[in-house]
Formats: C-alpha cells, sequence, structure tokens
C-alpha cells in the first residue's frame, strides 16, 4: 500500500473509497470491512481517506492499495478543504463506504460524485448517502459486523454470521531497528502493559496495579515494556519508578513501531484501548481490563484474549471521568491473580 500516489492501477467501477473513522481501535476494526471486500470482489482497489496518523496503519493492512490523508481534523467542518479534496477524487471510484456516522463525513464522497455512497443511517444524512443500510443493533452487536456488512452487496446481511477478524501485518526490520535503537533484549519472555486510554481516565487501571503486576513480573526474570503515546509518558514513568527494571517506551515509538514491539511480546495487559485492539489483531495473549465500558460491543476480537472485569452494577457508565469518584469497576481488579495467570502461561518459556 502506498499513499502518495493514486495514478496507478484500478479507478472507476473496480475501486472503493472507505471513509475511515478517527480513533485506533476503529480503524483496526476497520479490517474486517476490508477483509469482507477483497472475499467478496477480489479484484477490487481499495483506498481509504483517513487521518494522517492512521496511513503507516493501513500499510499493515494488505487489502488497502492506498491511505489518502484527511487534511481535516476531527470535529472540524473546513468546507473549502472537503470541497477541493472531493474535486481531486472524482472519477476515481465506482462506490464510497463511510463508516462514520457523521454528516461532515458523507460530503466528499458526495461531492467527487461518487455513484454509490453506501453508509448506515446517520446523522441527517439522506441524499449524500444513497445506498443507506438498515441497522439492526441485535443481530448485528459487534462493531466488526457492522462494518463488515458494509462490505456485502445491497439486500445482503451479515446477520449473526462471524465478521473476519482484524488483522495486522508486522516488520520484522523494523523489529530490528527497534530493538538497536530502545536498546531492548528480548531474550528472555517479554510482557507489554499498555495503560493508556485516549477515551479518558475511567478506563485506565491504576498506576499501581500495574506497578504491582511489573514488580511481580520482574521477580519472576520477565522482561516488561510500558507502551504508549506521549500522552501516557507520565503514567509510564510513574509505573516504572515503581517497578524497577520496568522499560518506559511511551512517547519513544509511533503507532507502528508500537504494532511492532508489541508482536516480540508474550503477553500483554490492556486497558480497554486501541494498543488493545492492536494486541488482538497480532493474536498475541492479552489480558483486556474492562470497567466503565463493556466488551458487548468492541471486545478484544482473539482466542488469544481474556477479558477481565467486575461487572459492578454502576459500570458499564460510559463516563470518561468515574461518576462517583471511587473508578472500583477497575480499581477494585487486584494484579496479582493477573500475574499468576500470565507467569503460569509463560511457565513453559521462562529460564531455568
Amino acid at each position: 500500500m502506498a499513499s502518495a500516489s493514486l495514478s496507478e492501477g484500478k479507478e472507476g467501477a473496480d475501486a472503493v473509497l472507505v471513509v475511515g473513522p478517527s480513533w485506533v481501535g476503529d480503524m483496526v476494526m476497520a479490517s474486517a470491512l476490508f477483509q469482507t471486500l477483497r472475499a467478496q470482489r477480489p479484484n477490487v482497489a481499495i483506498d481509504v481517506l483517513a487521518p494522517a496518523w492512521s496511513l503507516p496503519l493501513l500499510e499493515r493492512m494488505p487489502e488497502v492499495r492506498h491511505g489518502i490523508e484527511m487534511p481535516v481534523g476531527h470535529g472540524r467542518l473546513a468546507l473549502g478543504t472537503r470541497w477541493r479534496l472531493a474535486r481531486s477524487l472524482r472519477g476515481r471510484y465506482g462506490q464510497a463506504i463511510v463508516l462514520p456516522g457523521s454528516l461532515k463525513s458523507a460530503l466528499i464522497p458526495a461531492w467527487a460524485g461518487i455513484a454509490r455512497r453506501t453508509g448506515y443511517r446517520g446523522e441527517h444524512r439522506w441524499g449524500l448517502i444513497n445506498d443507506m443500510r438498515r441497522l439492526d443493533p441485535a443481530t448485528m452487536p459487534l462493531m466488526v459486523q457492522r462494518y463488515a456488512a458494509l462490505g456485502l452487496e445491497t439486500g445482503a446481511s451479515q446477520g449473526t454470521a462471524p465478521a473476519p477478524r482484524p488483522r495486522l501485518g508486522v516488520d520484522p526490520a523494523n523489529q530490528q531497528r527497534l530493538l538497536t535503537r530502545l536498546k531492548l533484549s528480548p531474550n528472555r519472555p517479554v510482557v507489554a502493559l499498555l495503560p493508556g486510554a485516549e477515551f479518558g481516565p475511567s478506563k485506565q487501571w491504576p498506576a499501581e496495579h500495574y506497578a504491582a503486576l511489573a514488580r511481580a513480573l520482574r521477580a519472576a526474570d520477565v522482561e516488561v515494556w510500558v507502551l504508549g503515546s506521549a500522552k501516557d509518558a507520565a503514567v509510564g514513568t510513574e509505573i516504572t519508578n515503581q517497578a524497577p527494571g520496568t522499560v518506559n517506551l511511551c512517547g519513544q515509538t509511533t503507532l507502528v513501531d508500537a504494532v511492532d514491539l508489541i508482536a516480540l511480546a508474550q503477553a500483554c495487559v490492556s486497558n480497554d484501548s486501541g494498543l488493545m485492539h492492536v494486541a488482538a489483531a497480532l493474536d498475541v495473549p492479552l489480558w483486556a481490563l474492562f470497567g466503565s465500558t463493556s466488551p458487548e460491543h468492541t471486545p478484544p476480537l482473539s482466542d488469544q484474549a481474556r477479558v477481565i472485569r467486575l461487572g459492578l452494577t454502576c459500570s458499564p457508565c460510559f463516563k470518561r471521568v468515574c461518576p462517583l469518584g471511587h473508578k472500583r469497576c477497575l480499581a477494585d481488579l487486584a494484579p496479582q491473580p493477573i500475574a499468576s495467570a500470565i507467569l503460569e502461561r509463560l511457565a513453559g518459556r521462562l529460564p531455568a
């Protein structure tokens, strides 16, 4: 996949423009749509209009031909910019599939004159979306099912059939570069901790619990890497200060660097976050911690994933900050049982 030129290969009826989502986890789950499209139409060319940060991630999805940078930030209207981009895309696509539910996300395909514009009803989009699909949450509770169903022909229904599981490719050469640059040694078992959550603090397992988990793993001679964006650097530092020998990599890697490092781990522990979906798409053994949110809509889709939750009466509340002020749905999840489960899983890999 490339993002520079759109002049190569198929255009018109055999090409589809997908308007992608704005969140890491959602973009990973969009892989289910790309796989469905390729299965339905083996010769289709799939381009994805997406935020700049996601273009390298799309390169790890073999079904995608091109990533096209969406030059308008999330939540901005910028009609002039959208119009100019739309005009540059005219004549290239026979179909557009719009994943976000907003009105503004449907403007570019309509202005580009794409004949068939597929999506769910969403936000006052009559006319902008002319292949309007009915969404039945009861038969399609999972986001990946909803995404994949848009890749089916009109009238077909995903129903209760399983959608393809998201998947990501790995770059071994980049893995080696990262190990050298960051002075990492995966000669012992590696556990990746993913303590961030872009949505808000209500999704985050307490830093002291991550630190207690890291101490237990380090005592068993396991390498522990903390991964996340620059926004997670503070919590990464808090964890590593309480767990000597743990490596804080937050803010030192790009998103696809994190993909390649997670793929080197023998286990991951994560909040409900974008990197949780990355770990699941890599099929790395995963302990996924849910509190204020629910795994019923966007669970980690891997046989290697274990969902850990207490299911308190106050959860899921789907609030960015705990409305009761205690965050017991995650604070009461003890680290020791998770440490024991991981060490049992690693028992065959630990050095003598």
